[in-house]
């Protein structure tokens, strides 16, 4: 699936640097990878002795005037760098670890050695000469748990590529016939992981306290299944035909499914950006989502901020837009009006714009 990663980050940052400064020479590194899906103890191993020795003393041998890391988790990169006084800066997007221990569960991990080596990497920003973080929320994160002085911090908000964008209407009615889904239904969407911060059991609390109201309903699932707890919610409260889970599809598929939904519904409990907030936006769907975090940020006036913990009012919100058209189509508008702005190439010139201050420093 199309989920937001660090290689859409780091891609589209590339390739809009190219277009702002295109005299630049970018090199890209990376470690070498290994089959995260692998229980081999011996594989474990040798991917923290290629990621925390091999991989920084190759780095540390390139010439570069500057030398940017994407993630926190490789900023161990820092200590090595700044050794042979090397210009450095990080990508922070978010610091969830610190507070929801098992969000890296799942990961290749010697459950200690995981998490200690990912606090070791990401304290490396506390010695880098930037850091970009991707909202105000994780800046300020980034400010408190590391301690680090508010100067040194510069936000510049990710941004949405351009293949999310509105699709002739007969292409989103194709694929809700497809659905088994009338005029009538109305649509609701998530995309992306399930953690417990991602908050699914209020969403399907919604969809339960929108059935008994006798609304026509159906909630579509993207990307990460649902729990067997969650599973067992959706059998026991009769949800089976209100919701489907519609897998991990490619890009060109989520831009249908996001044109297909009447609404995105996103009541994160913590976000560093928020990403699918804006691929919605640019498809023209409405987004319902939090009012913590940072997704006021991404979403401004041209979405419904909710209490991610309140299932009433999340489904009074459902409710209003369905059956008020002047303000759903006002959301609409202002969704698409503000998506305009979060574009790689102005990411790309704050970031260059960053470099050159470096340079000249």
């Amino acid at each position: 699936m199309a989920e937001f990663s660090i290689d859409v980050y780091s891609n589209n940052l590339i390739s809009a640097l190219k277009t702002v400064r295109p005299d630049w020479e970018i090199i890209e590194l990376a470690p070498r990878s290994f089959d995260r899906s692998s229980s081999s103890v011996s594989l474990r191993i040798q991917k923290y002795y290629e990621r925390f020795w091999l991989y920084p003393r190759r780095t540390r041998k390139q010439e570069a005037d500057i030398f940017h890391i994407i993630e926190p988790c490789d900023a161990h990169l820092v200590y090595w760098l700044k050794k042979a006084g090397k210009h450095t800066v990080v990508t922070c997007h978010d610091l969830i670890n610190f507070f929801y221990r098992d969000n890296l569960q799942g990961s290749v991990e010697l459950p200690i050695i995981s998490r200690n080596a990912w606090i070791y990497s990401v304290k490396g920003m506390k010695q880098c000469d930037r850091i970009v973080a991707v909202s105000n929320a994780t800046a300020k994160d980034t400010q408190k748990i590391l301690n680090i002085d508010p100067a040194r911090i510069i936000v510049i908000p990710n941004a949405v590529e351009n293949i999310f964008q509105p699709l002739l209407k007969a292409k989103a009615e194709s694929f809700r016939h497809q659905q088994g889904v009338t005029e009538e239904t109305i649509c609701l969407l998530n995309v992306g992981a399930n953690h417990p911060r991602k908050n699914l059991d209020i969403i399907l609390q919604t969809v339960e306290i929108l059935k008994q109201k006798g609304l026509s309903i159906q909630f579509w699932k993207v990307g990460a299944d649902f729990t067997i707890e969650q599973q067992k919610f959706i059998k026991a409260c009769g949800l089976t035909s209100y919701i489907k889970y519609l897998g991990k599809p490619d890009k060109s598929k989520l831009v249908e499914i996001y044109n297909a939904a009447d609404m995105l519904i996103a009541p994160s409990l913590y976000e560093g950006f928020g990403i699918t907030l804006l691929e919605a936006m640019a498809c023209g769907t409405p987004v319902i989502t939090s009012n913590v975090s940072a997704m006021p940020e991404v979403v401004g006036d041209a979405g419904v901020l909710v209490n991610p913990t309140d299932a009433q009012e999340i489904a009074q919100v459902v409710f209003d837009l369905h059956q008020n058209p002047n303000y759903y189509q006002t959301i609409k508008e202002k969704s698409l009006m503000r998506v305009q702005s979060f574009t790689w190439e102005n990411t790309a010139e704050k970031v260059a714009q960053l470099y050159e201050q470096l340079v000249n420093y």
